[in-house]
């Protein structure tokens, strides 16, 4: 099994997104997806080593997440199994981005394990998505979180869904409770506006921060900024890209962070002025990689 100091934990879910085809409203196609797997996805094609610890059922499409999680090189020894059905989620692009539609009662998607017991093997452990707020996965997740951050790195993306089925404050205490808990938090600017209302994205990163906290804020196409404790914010513009497809941006940007985040062979939420824009940089241009075309896979960056 993965594992080791500089080898991370995902925890969430893997479910299928069901994406529109171009030119054809009426017509949708089955997508790998769910944040974690995502990234659990992208971790492992840029060569960190990465257990994904998720919830697979017995029909077709958890087969289809599983072919795709092992051929891209992630563990799956810590899975759980069952013969539920998997999560969907309706994809609804529109011009102020992508809403979603869940269908999430009685799957295996969210029947996650407690691994308290297992977080001090890996170097981080990254949650968040929706495994965070659904139950039963949110209190395994939660479990699981508190043991990393006692043992491990905890790195936390909040991952709020603009959605149809949850309601716009669902899961909003149990996401901050996790920002708290985490060593490092990266969020975009629309997760912090809708967990902090009437806060500046800026002001919250800040306060985060101030905790002893590594704290990256996306903002699209406008790039993004780490802010830590003890030095000046740092910022680095978004990687210029034809726009193709936007689902799976945030979480490749995620992996690209992640992955330098622990190039050195451990993980630290403390890197220097120059390691955290180069953290930026990578994860600018994995998240392109993704937007440039179809599907949530990146591509590895020139020169990683």
């Amino acid at each position: 099994m993965t594992g080791g100091p500089g080898s991370v934990l995902v925890v969430g879910e893997a479910l299928v997104d069901l994406v529109p085809v171009d030119g054809d409203g009426g017509v949708r196609t089955a997508q790998f997806g769910g944040a974690p797997a995502n990234v659990a996805v992208g971790l492992a094609r840029l060569g960190t080593p990465v257990s994904f610890a998720g919830g697979l059922g017995g029909d077709g499409f958890a087969r289809m997440i599983g072919e795709r999680l092992r051929a891209a090189g992630a563990d799956l020894t810590l899975c759980t199994h069952s013969g539920l059905p998997t999560a969907l989620a309706v994809a609804e692009p529109d011009s102020g981005g992508t809403g979603y539609h869940f269908h999430l009662q009685d799957t295996a998607t969210f029947r996650l394990p407690d691994l308290s017991g297992r977080v001090s093997g890996f170097g981080a452990v990254y949650v968040g998505g929706l495994a965070a707020v659904v139950e039963p996965a949110a209190s395994a997740v939660l479990a699981t979180a508190r043991a990393a951050a006692e043992h491990s790195l905890l790195v936390v993306d909040p991952n709020v869904r603009r959605d149809r089925t949850l309601g716009p404050d669902h899961g909003a205490a149990a996401l901050r409770e996790l920002c708290a808990l985490a060593h490092v938090v990266k969020a975009s600017d629309e997760d912090l506006e809708r967990l902090w209302p009437g806060a500046a994205p800026e002001e919250t990163c800040r306060e985060l921060a101030a905790g002893g906290r590594l704290v990256v804020l996306t903002r699209g196409a406008r790039g993004s900024t780490a802010y830590t404790a003890t030095a000046p914010p740092v910022s680095v513009a978004a990687t210029p890209v034809e726009v193709v497809n936007t689902i799976g941006a945030g979480d490749a940007f995620a992996a690209g962070l992640l992955s330098r985040l622990g190039a050195r062979g451990s993980f630290t939420a403390a890197p220097s002025p120059e390691e955290v824009r180069d953290m930026l940089s990578t994860a600018s241009e994995t998240a392109a990689s993704v937007c440039a075309r179809a599907g949530t896979e990146p591509s590895v960056p020139a020169g990683a």
